[in-house]
């Protein structure tokens, strides 16, 4: 198992360039087994849940090729409709996969994805929104098969927000026959990439960025060269080891625009910030404040992929600071590990009660992705040195986390 070492103390500065947008990334490459030709996808990040979704596609008959940041996927040959099941189970994206099989080959055969332990993420709202479409699941020797006579367009709607089963609805829809009307579906910015990534390509989706989107399905799409847009979530993780090292920084390419939760967030505790020319202009040199409360929401909201990280950033504030997670019941795994190191948090059910003071550094073991990036950021607010254990939970959705912290001035190295 692999390990990060992180030197604590040292307050940053320096610049960064945001990568592309894991959460993009991966349902755009499920869209591009819907164009039966070549998808060149330009700052596409090289992280393990891009090589694990790669491997699954080129399992399905697609070809891959790399030049740098730029994947390009060919998907002319698709000859199999069954993801390998030992890659399937280990990403929960893999699910998006069906709304594309489904729309390419009439039928998917998906194990139950897997992914990160942070709680109950049911599918139920996918399978209904593409059953909506003309689609029927069941379930087959530990895995789900789809199958359909062709899809066609529909009414759905969501009783509550999903980002996957919106993805999948969308996919599913872009190439049936007729109209399909989603409403109560996510905003989130991840959503209104693969619409404009399917709009480029030939697709007709209107609505793009709000909760109802209306389809015209097409009757296939083009090639097509598209930009991955910037990681909302790294760039939001390298604002909180600003904040807590007391640093400044400069992160180059960030999403600004889809970062003002966490922006906002990050005034109240004390840092300051500027966005220019595609630059933002960090400093975090103000007393640190405690955050009264902060609740994660669906997107305009604080975004529960940054919840663990800036909530490592609050165990060094000077006060008390109350976190409320809404969206999975399991976020709060990485707290004990945060105990190890001297945080001072208590737990009651969804909420967390965090009292600022001084942490040490200590070994510690990343559970999940986000996690793991937390106890990072901590081990750059600790005295000391910390270790975190179980690097390759990071490495799913950061390129290589301490390359860019220490572009930002950190001291950090792999072991």
């Amino acid at each position: 198992m692999g390990r990060i070492r992180i030197t604590g103390g040292i307050p940053l500065d320096g610049e960064v360039r945001i990568q592309g947008s894991k959460n993009a990334a991966l349902p755009i490459m499920a869209a591009a087994l819907l164009n039966r030709g070549t998808t060149v996808l330009k700052g596409c990040p090289r992280i393990a849940d891009v090589f694990l979704m790669e491997k699954i596609l080129q399992g399905l008959g697609a070809r891959t090729r790399w030049r740098k940041d730029t994947l390009e996927i060919c998907a002319r040959d698709l000859d199999n409709c069954m993801a390998d099941r030992e890659l399937g189970e280990k990403m929960r994206s893999s699910i998006v996969l069906m709304g594309s099989l489904l729309g390419r080959c009439g039928e998917g055969i998906l194990p139950f994805p897997g992914g990160c332990v942070i709680g109950a993420r049911p599918i139920d709202l996918h399978l209904e929104a593409l059953e909506r479409l003309g689609a029927e699941f069941k379930e087959e020797k530990g895995c789900l098969r789809g199958k359909t006579r062709g899809l066609h367009g529909g009414e759905i709607f969501f009783p509550r927000s999903s980002v996957g089963a919106t993805q999948n609805a969308v996919l599913g829809a872009v190439c049936a026959r007729g109209t399909t009307v989603i409403r109560g579906g996510s905003a989130e910015p991840e959503v209104s990439w693969l619409c404009r990534f399917l709009n480029q390509a030939g697709g007709q989706i209107r609505g793009i960025g709000t909760s109802c989107l209306v389809i015209q399905g097409v009757s296939g799409l083009h090639d097509t060269v598209f930009q991955i847009p910037p990681d909302r979530i790294a760039a939001g993780t390298y604002v909180c080891a600003s904040a807590i090292t007391r640093g400044k920084g400069i992160l180059l390419d960030p999403p600004a625009g889809e970062m003002g939760a966490l922006l906002s967030a990050y005034e109240k505790i004390g840092g300051q910030y500027m966005y220019k020319s595609g630059k933002l202009f960090l400093c975090s040199q103000r007393a640190f404040a405690p955050l009264r409360r902060l609740e994660t929401g669906i997107y305009p909201g604080f975004p529960t992929d940054l919840q663990s990280i800036f909530l490592a950033a609050l165990t060094c504030a000077r006060g008390e600071s109350l976190i409320i997670e809404n969206i999975f019941e399991d976020r709060f795994k990485v707290v004990p590990q945060l105990q190890k190191m001297g945080a001072q948090i208590t737990l009651d059910g969804q909420a967390a009660r965090i009292r600022g003071g001084r942490l040490s550094g200590a070994l510690v073991k990343a559970q999940e992705l986000r996690g793991g990036a937390a106890l990072v950021v901590a081990g750059l607010g600790a005295e000391g040195e910390t270790c975190v254990e179980n690097r390759e939970f990071i490495e799913r959705g950061y390129e290589d986390i301490s390359r860019d912290l220490n572009c930002l001035g950190a001291k950090t190295q792999k072991d």
